[in-house]
């Protein structure tokens, strides 16, 4: 018989409302594979956002379950969640969302710094990792005198440090004009097949969508 393919990130059966009059999806189904990288599309308010909350375990949905490794992500106590989520997930955000007080290398280490690795073993890797995305120029600066394609960079470097096994990203070049934004979805597709880590994408892109192995449409 064919093997299947492993699985290492699972929606099953999930349903999500926002009101009680209004369901935004109702038992859905997708996952997503080790190293394999997945575009989520669909029109505004299908509730592409909302099931990248339900896959990390930020949102709870009322049916249906997350399953990592074939764990359920709502059966963990909240440290182990958090836990979870400081080590095996990385997020990208369309706001970039980077801390104005720290600059650049310090934003890069943050997450390394949550999971318990040494100053001098996070600095490193930031360091290693900025210079990859082309920004040693910049990493004493602060996020206020950055450009946006800079600070998505450094929002990229931020997600990818820690090496996590899964990529969490929601329009992550949204904000960014067309060359801009060509350059990051390289470096953020190149990274992750580098680290062999999963890439799950909100994106309103065709363009962007067909450069990932492949998609997967929410309807309204």
């Amino acid at each position: 018989m064919p093997s299947h393919p492993p699985v290492l990130l699972k929606a099953e059966g999930l349903s999500k409302r926002v009101s009680p009059e209004r369901w935004l999806f109702r038992d859905l189904n997708v996952s997503i594979g080790p190293g394999e990288q997945l575009a989520l599309r669909g029109a505004s308010g299908v509730g592409k956002s909302t099931l990248l909350n339900l896959m990390a375990g930020l949102d709870l949905p009322e049916e249906g379950r997350v399953l990592l490794k074939g764990k359920d992500l709502a059966a963990m106590t909240k440290d182990g969640q958090l836990s979870l989520r400081r080590s095996t997930f990385g997020f990208v955000f369309q706001a970039f969302h980077l801390m104005p007080h720290l600059n650049a290398l310090q934003n890069v280490m943050v997450p390394c710094l949550l999971a318990g690795l040494a100053f001098s073993q996070a600095q490193e890797r930031a360091e290693r990792l900025l210079e990859a995305l082309e920004l040693t120029t910049v990493t004493r600066s602060f996020p206020s005198v950055l450009s946006g394609g800079e600070q998505q960079r450094v929002a990229l470097a931020r997600a990818l440090v820690h090496q996590p096994e899964i990529v969490l990203a929601d329009e992550p070049t949204g904000n960014l004009d067309p060359e801009t934004a060509h350059k990051a979805l390289t470096l953020l597709c190149r990274t992750c097949r580098e680290q062999g880590a999963a890439l799950l994408m909100v994106t309103h892109s065709a363009e962007s969508a067909a450069r990932l192995d492949r998609t997967f449409v929410l309807t309204g």
